[in-house]
């Protein structure tokens, strides 16, 4: 695909940001690309884990403002990049919605929309030269894009998140980890391999437990109260009982061996 490199490896989906020079800026027709993997991998069940990461220097320096935003030819220029926005947040959405988990692979620049796409996923690994670039009030935009303002107050808490948009802070990779943004420190040039390394340990576990985990995580960010949670939680928990994972996975412990789990 033009500027999406995609490798599968065993139960493993690499999804790479390919536009080095421009250090993966996000165009109109990358949104369309990411848009249309993701909504297969909706009904994918031989995909186990996905990994986003970018080409080249940076992970992702955010929308491509020298590109076509997108939109139907005819359309003014506002509507255009009223568009263009849209769909670099149903991106966001869908990294969320997805049933496998995401690991980010981070390096270099993380940017804008970048940001965004960085903290939906749900781990992320970063090497020493990441750097969270939150720029928007010192050029004139508000801190609201493709779901930043909902995702950063919820992974650190609205007051951080607050002194991080209103300053337009940048973060380096420890103060990312201090705030919880960074799941490992891998060394340089080697946040890919960290998060194949992370994506192994991923595999080996339940699909149907990180699955219902992964969905139950993202229906608490919205529940509207504890009882509502314990509701969704048991009808999961109980579905997991017949299961035959459920058989091994107790098999294996009882034997003190790894699992061999079958989706089944």
């Amino acid at each position: 695909m033009g500027d999406l490199r995609i490798d599968r490896r065993d139960g493993v989906l690499i999804l790479t940001l390919s536009r080095p020079e421009r250090l993966n800026a996000v165009t109109a027709a990358l949104n369309e690309e990411l848009l249309d993997v993701l909504n297969e991998l909706m009904r994918d069940n031989e995909t186990r884990v996905v990994i986003l990461t970018g080409e080249g220097r940076g992970f992702c320096s955010g929308m491509d403002l020298q590109g076509e935003p997108g939109g139907t030819e005819g359309e003014g220029r506002i509507q255009r990049i009223h568009h263009g926005i849209t769909r670099g947040g149903e991106v966001t959405a869908r990294l969320r919605e997805i049933p496998q988990p995401v690991i980010g692979a981070l390096h270099g620049p993380v940017a804008g929309m970048g940001v965004s796409w960085a903290l939906a996923c749900d781990l992320r690994v970063a090497d020493p030269t990441t750097r969270f670039v939150v720029p928007f009030v010192d050029l004139g935009l508000s801190a609201g894009d493709c779901g930043l303002s909902w995702l950063l107050p919820r992974l650190i808490g609205p007051a951080r998140a607050a002194e991080i948009f209103y300053r337009a802070q940048r973060l380096d990779v420890d103060r990312a980890r201090e705030l919880g943004l960074v799941t490992e420190v891998a060394a340089e040039g080697e946040d890919l391999a960290g998060a194949l390394a992370l994506a192994g340990e991923l595999l080996a576990k339940s699909p149907y437990g990180l699955r219902r985990t992964k969905e139950l995580l993202n229906l608490s960010l919205d529940a509207p109260g504890l009882r509502h949670q314990l509701a969704l939680e048991t009808g999961i928990q109980t579905m997991a009982f017949f299961t035959e994972d459920l058989a091994e996975g107790m098999t294996a412990t009882l034997e003190r061996r790894p699992p061999e789990f079958r989706n089944r």
